[in-house]
């Protein structure tokens, strides 16, 4: 993750540098400036498009019944690629695109997925984190009123006794009074 950091904000913003001087010799400066915010405004474009269409098939899928795992990692990426987009540079344009088209976001989607899934890998290897060591890590157990607990060899499960009784007679045929509240 540190590398990933140290990638992010050191190395892009001077290879952005680099590539813009580089492009900035060949076709000139203004004309650099020019296809910067062409670059952007056809990017902010692309994303209002793509993003109905996530929106809409997020609303297909709750409307289904389906939990719409696919289509909020594809939301997820098109606000990554779009703030790409929109950042001035060629190279963040470049895998802004790759996030934001319909055509590559498959492949960009698969690639996350790997990172993620290596990532949780490599947390669940490490155990829990210092000072959370109880079930569900929390530091002393599971959070009260939320299941059972442990006092020395029993077990005490919370809850709420509720009784059926008969609709004409209140307190179950026991002559004993309950005490009445308020």
């Amino acid at each position: 993750m540190r590398l990933l950091l140290f990638l992010a904000f050191l190395v892009v913003p001077v290879l952005e540098i680099w590539v813009l001087i580089r492009v900035g010799e060949v076709i000139g400066g203004w004309t650099t400036v020019g296809l910067l915010f062409a670059a952007a405004l056809s990017g902010s474009w692309l994303i209002r498009r793509e993003g109905r269409r996530v929106w809409q098939s997020v609303s297909e899928s709750l409307a289904a019944g389906r939990i719409p795992d696919r289509e909020l990692g594809d939301a997820a990426l098109l606000l990554a690629g779009g703030a790409l987009l929109v950042a001035p540079g060629f190279v963040t344009d470049i895998v802004g695109l790759a996030c934001v088209l319909p055509v590559t976001r498959p492949l960009v989607r698969g690639a996350a997925r790997w990172f993620f899934a290596q990532r949780l890998r490599k947390l669940a290897q490490a155990g829990p984190m210092p000072g959370m060591g109880g079930p569900l890590g929390f530091p002393f157990g599971a959070p009260e009123g939320d299941g059972p607990t442990r006092h020395g060899n029993r077990t005490v499960i919370h809850g709420e006794v509720i009784r059926d009784e008969p609709a004409g007679d209140p307190d179950g045929g026991t002559q004993a009074r309950r005490p009445e509240l308020g």
